[in-house]
């Protein structure tokens, strides 16, 4: 039986991807018509480049484009006065778009393929995140335009997330119930591939160790002193020796944020900055538990005391492949993106600069092939998916072969090369949309997947605790 009601439909998705195309046309006509307006808005955010909670120009840019169509916007919730809400429609299904818009530090950049800072140490749109929200801005209108035009009821929520590079907003947005009543989440990364694959990820907490001691002079009076340093050290070597004893996809990361100040002086403050990734949340709530048990030991064996905070915990990414395989068929209609001879001379600059073997140009107009896969890193929608069915994609808004994190990926994120893959993110975004619109059956599908894969005891609990968001993690001290 489950065998028909599979093959069933099947034939049915085949029948509906046909049925559906005319609608969509009407989604891709609407954003190649206003390609420039979100191409500039791209550009407004790409020059602000305000950091994590601080994104008060972003925001704003975003915020006023989609009031202007009409969305109903509610400012600073969760806590968080960059994040917001923005509502059109009424009823179900009720469908949530994410979108990011926070800069890096230290990585400021023109638009050109070799390094050209425009303010030498400043920040610079090193992830793409002003791609990122004007895309979802855009596929949130579209989709907008088309309730009106079809007459269709249903909810379109745009969510407005601040600070994903360190702040972890969403996993605020989470806990504050904003994703009650959601249907299901759709959602895009800036990238140097076009994949829409489903994807798990590291679930990650992360936190600071601040040890205290007593100072003495270093040289006359050493016996006094009870160095916070040697505390710090202390855990660092029994983590170290841990690492041997942890799953073999785990990673711990840390870094001395301060060990004193000047060595004659038996250091009374210090503190260490760790953080503890692993495939599976449980693991990684283990492993920082003994991370800690190794903080307290140093603390107890250097006869100094230890506080310990957590500044953010995010969980691992629960895959949709029933979203995902619909945004990938999308993917497909729209095809990858395509470089002028002035693109490519622009990509094979920036290749010649990379010191490695990049891909081809050419693989920035592939469609990567479907398949369950693994990123060996963190994000923020991790929360979001345990809470509603969530599938996210990426286009090749970057050179093929453009690190991450980089100066370069800021200056693909701020051109024509960066423009064209945003554009194509909006179209199967939206494409996306209105075959959840059109047929409620895939949400119905996508939510037993999801509770399944979560099971039916599952109850979500933020690795965050109880904290506020830390709004000054990005403010100069």
């Amino acid at each position: 039986m489950k065998i028909i009601i599979a093959t069933l439909f099947c034939l049915f998705n085949i029948f509906a991807f046909a049925q559906y195309d005319k609608e969509k046309k009407v989604v891709i006509d609407d954003l190649d018509k206003n390609f420039e307006k979100y191409q500039e808005v791209a550009q407004e955010i790409w020059d602000y480049a305000e950091l994590g909670f601080l994104e008060d120009k972003s925001t704003a840019a975003l915020q006023n484009l989609l009031a202007a169509e009409g969305f109903k916007i509610d400012k600073g919730v969760a806590g968080m006065p960059t994040a917001f809400v923005a509502t059109y429609g009424s009823g179900k299904p009720v469908i949530g778009i994410l979108a990011e818009y926070d800069a890096l530090p230290g990585l400021s950049q023109q638009a050109t393929p070799t390094k050209n800072p425009v303010v030498e140490g400043g920040n610079g749109q090193a992830c793409g995140h002003n791609l990122f929200g004007t895309a979802s801005s855009a596929s949130a209108i579209a989709l907008k335009n088309w309730l009106v035009k079809s007459k269709k009821s249903g909810t379109v929520k745009l969510y407005g997330t601040p600070a994903e590079e360190g702040g972890a907003a969403k996993v605020y947005i989470a806990r504050a119930g904003l994703l009650e009543g959601v249907d299901a989440v759709i959602n895009w990364h800036p990238s140097g591939q076009n994949n829409a694959s489903a994807q798990t990820c590291l679930a990650v907490i992360q936190g600071m160790f601040r040890f205290y001691g007593v100072s003495a002079h270093a040289a006359a009076a050493p016996e006094r002193g009870r160095s916070a340093l040697d505390g710090v050290e202390a855990m660092d070597y029994m983590v170290n020796m841990m690492r041997e004893h942890v799953p073999q996809e785990s990673r711990i990361h840390y870094v001395i944020k301060k060990g004193g100040e000047a060595p004659n002086v038996v250091p009374d403050y210090a503190e260490v900055e760790y953080i503890v990734r692993s495939p599976e949340v449980e693991d990684v709530k283990n492993l920082w538990s003994r991370v800690v048990k190794a903080a307290e030991a140093g603390a107890m064996g250097t006869e100094t005391t230890v506080k310990v905070e957590v500044i953010s915990g995010i969980y691992n990414l629960l895959p949709n492949e029933t979203l995902a395989k619909l945004q990938y068929e999308n993917l497909k209609k729209v095809g990858g993106v395509h470089y002028t001879p002035e693109e490519e001379a622009f990509a094979k600059k920036m290749q010649e600069g990379f010191g490695f073997k990049a891909p081809p140009i050419s693989d920035a107009q592939k469609v990567q092939e479907y398949k369950l896969g693994f990123f060996p890193a963190s994000t923020d929608v991790g929360d979001i998916s345990w809470l509603v069915p969530t599938a996210g994609l990426g286009t090749a808004t970057a050179v093929p072969g453009t690190p991450g994190h980089s100066w370069q990926n800021v200056a693909c994120s701020g051109m024509s090369i960066g423009y064209k893959g945003m554009i194509n993110a909006a179209k199967v975004m939206a494409m996306t949309g209105i075959d959840l619109f059109m047929n409620p059956a895939f949400i119905t599908k996508a939510k037993e997947e999801f509770e399944a894969k979560r099971g039916k005891d599952f109850k979500y609990e933020s690795l965050v605790g109880d904290r506020e968001p830390p709004l000054d993690f990005r403010k100069s001290k």
